[in-house]
């Protein structure tokens, strides 16, 4: 008879169970369940929280790189506008260096040509009183004495010879 004893339910102990079972829920669900549903619950607002700061740095990131390759595109074509003013002005500038050299060149030579002219000027008219000093000298000693033919051709090779050293 034993084992009738085993199978059967005993209503005391079945409702003494039930209550400690209620008991035992109650506890933990009271003391385990709720503080790790509030951690739990915590971490996940952490978690929400990092994701949006994730999504906002993401956000800004993006503005940032297209407002960086705005800003590089723009410098890019201001660097362009810079380089093609500096090689107008450089063919200007250069234009107006060779047209000063030509100018500076042209006066140069101008005024070499008239150096030239004038000492030619000047060469003639030395030469004129060279010569002209020497025809006094020639007439002053033929007059000074008469002249036979050797003396006169003396004279004439000396005054080919003064001419000669003259020039």
């Amino acid at each position: 008879m034993q084992t009738q004893q085993l199978v059967t339910l005993v209503p005391w102990t079945l409702i003494a169970q039930l209550l400690n079972l209620a008991l035992q829920v109650y506890l933990i669900k009271r003391f385990l369940f709720k503080p790790i549903n509030n951690i739990l619950q915590k971490r996940k607002e952490m978690a929400d929280a990092e994701i949006k700061d994730a999504e906002q740095a993401k956000t800004e990131a993006l503005a940032m790189k297209e407002s960086y390759e705005k800003d590089m595109a723009e410098a890019k074509e201001k660097a362009g506008e810079i380089l093609t003013s500096a090689e107008k002005t450089a063919g200007a500038r250069s234009e107006e260096i060779l047209r000063e050299a030509n100018r500076q060149a042209v006066a140069i030579k101008e005024k070499a040509e008239k150096d030239i002219e004038a000492e030619k000027r000047k060469a003639a008219r030395e030469l004129k009183d060279d010569i002209g000093g020497m025809a006094v000298d020639l007439a002053g000693k033929v007059i000074e004495r008469e002249l036979n033919e050797q003396d006169h051709e003396k004279l004439i090779d000396d005054f080919i010879r003064n001419v000669g050293e003259a020039s």
